[in-house]
């Protein structure tokens, strides 16, 4: 399979679960709009997530894609296997020490940590509590999960992996089917979702445990010990755990912020979730798959492969990315009106969140930039470049967030994080340039300038479509709004695509294949 058909296939397995996550959100902004309860599930499922972004998917996966990689090609898959046991082992004894402590001081760290001024709410503060302690165990499994999928991943195992998040959206789409159903209150809701997110943990573990005995890769418990490679995936993990650890305090501290005002941790959470639409799709499609890839490469000393994977990695991040990010920009309002505004969820709501998906956009970007970045440095393992990346990302995050959300509110949230993005993508591709890790090829800057300007000329047609057409595209009916917007998106993709595939800024021949590869089977 080529390396775009490889993103394709965790894209669109990345796309099934995004779809679900919007029925997902939007059936909890119906019940829930951007109330007290929404804000205590949101602040409590925060917390959880800190950590297996801190521990799990960042950290680990960045430490342990590579040095698995280096076991396949040096010793077979049983040096490979040995090393996930030792390392498995280590990593259950961890979960299980972190997730009592924090059960047990979970009021504390509610009170200091999540969302310090709900204190000024005792039901609000009690209930954020009570959902972060009920959802603290999908920490446990979703770390493990990350251990399994980088194991599949390292084997060019991608599909089922990417697959496994699908099940958290179908499993609190399912709990809040049948919360409607039996009609029950805000809180009882709250909960109800608290314990479909550690259900839903629980089976993707089941999932991945599947998918790698199905693979002959089966692991063994073996007694805890921090052997020389263990020690060394320590070593490693801790400068990244380091790097995620700054991305999540961003997150963290405009959380904190935010929960000074009433509704704004959900609002701030309903645009995310447009947000992390395409980045999902395309920046985790590519680092999913580019880091494994990567490390393969550079272990084998193929640096002429390494090279291509860089700058086919970039041009298809960035034809994605950038009209996804115009398209977001130009037309938030219909967008996020189709999607969350019936129920609890009002016009000014709307308008609000529509504000705070712009400022998002202008990121979008920068960050799937830093997913491509990234994975250059890890697969060298070099941690530190990323994690100064971070702490650059981190100030700039927190001094803009505290200079912008006092004079433009929740707004100013994300346009300190989009500026803290750039920045930070900034920093790494002036790392790669200076280093000469990485270089553009003339062809690759050539297709990202003409991406640039089909997507400019797609953005002037969005913005003429909803300063001619608003009424139809915002104020009418639920069926007339859907079918105008997949026009108006339709139109600006068939602008979009026409004029990059006849200027050569995407391969025709490199699509048609992968259509072709897709249909057949």
């Amino acid at each position: 399979m080529s390396l775009i058909g490889k993103f394709a296939s965790v894209g669109g397995a990345t796309m099934a679960s995004r779809v679900l996550g919007f029925v997902r959100e939007a059936m909890i902004a119906a019940f829930l709009g951007a109330g007290p309860v929404a804000d205590a599930f949101y602040a409590a499922f925060r917390f959880p997530n800190l950590f297996r972004r801190l521990f799990a998917e960042g950290a680990f996966n960045a430490a342990f894609v590579p040095l698995f990689a280096r076991e396949i090609e040096g010793g077979g898959q049983a040096a490979a296997r040995k090393f996930a046991e030792q390392v498995l082992s280590v990593l259950m004894l961890s979960l299980f020490v972190l997730s009592a402590v924090a059960m047990i001081f979970m009021p504390f760290l509610v009170g200091t940590i999540i969302a310090p001024k709900f204190a000024a709410d005792p039901e609000k503060f009690e209930l954020t509590v009570l959902l972060a302690r009920i959802m603290f165990p999908y920490l446990a499994a979703m770390s493990l999960v990350a251990m399994l999928a980088g194991i599949l991943n390292s084997l060019r195992r991608y599909f089922l992996a990417a697959l496994a998040p699908v099940l958290l959206n179908v499993v609190l789409i399912t709990g809040l089917v049948a919360a409607g159903y039996l009609s029950l209150s805000s809180p009882d809701i709250g909960k109800v979702l608290g314990w479909s997110v550690t259900l839903s943990g629980i089976l993707q573990l089941g999932l991945l445990v599947w998918a790698v005995k199905r693979e002959g890769f089966t692991l063994g418990l073996v007694r805890p010990r921090l052997t020389p490679a263990v020690k060394r995936l320590l070593w490693l993990a801790l400068p990244a755990a380091v790097t995620g650890g700054i991305t999540q305090i961003n997150l963290l501290v405009g959380q904190i912020i935010a929960s000074a005002e009433s509704g704004a941790i959900a609002i701030i959470n309903y645009a995310d979730r447009l947000n992390q639409l395409p980045l999902g799709v395309i920046g985790i499609a590519i680092g999913v798959v580019l880091l494994p890839e990567l490390a393969r490469a550079l272990q084998a000393g193929d640096m002429k492969e390494a090279q291509y994977l860089q700058n086919r990695s970039l041009e298809f991040g960035l034809a994605i990315t950038i009209p996804a990010a115009v398209g977001l920009a130009v037309m938030p309002a219909p967008i996020i009106a189709l999607v969350f505004e019936r129920g609890a969820f009002t016009r000014e709501t709307t308008l609000v969140t529509s504000s705070v998906l712009a400022a998002f956009a202008i990121g979008l970007p920068a960050f799937v930039l830093t997913k491509i970045f990234t994975p250059v440095f890890y697969a060298r393992e070099d941690m530190r470049t990323p994690l100064w990346a971070s702490a650059l990302s981190v100030v700039i995050n927190i001094a803009g967030s505290l200079i912008l959300f006092p004079r433009i509110g929740v707004m100013g949230l994300a346009v300190a994080t989009s500026l803290a993005g750039w920045i930070s993508a900034l920093f790494l591709g002036q790392q790669l340039s200076s280093r000469d890790l990485f270089r553009p090829a003339a062809a690759t800057l050539r297709r990202i300038g003409l991406i640039v300007i089909g997507a400019a000329l797609m953005g002037g047609l969005l913005w003429w479509a909803e300063a001619t057409f608003r009424y139809w595209l915002l104020d009418a009916s639920l069926l007339v709004r859907l079918g105008s917007v997949l026009v108006t998106i339709a139109a600006a993709a068939v602008l979009y695509f026409g004029f990059a595939f006849a200027t050569g800024a995407l391969d025709r021949a490199e699509f048609v294949r992968l259509l072709k590869r897709r249909r057949k089977p």
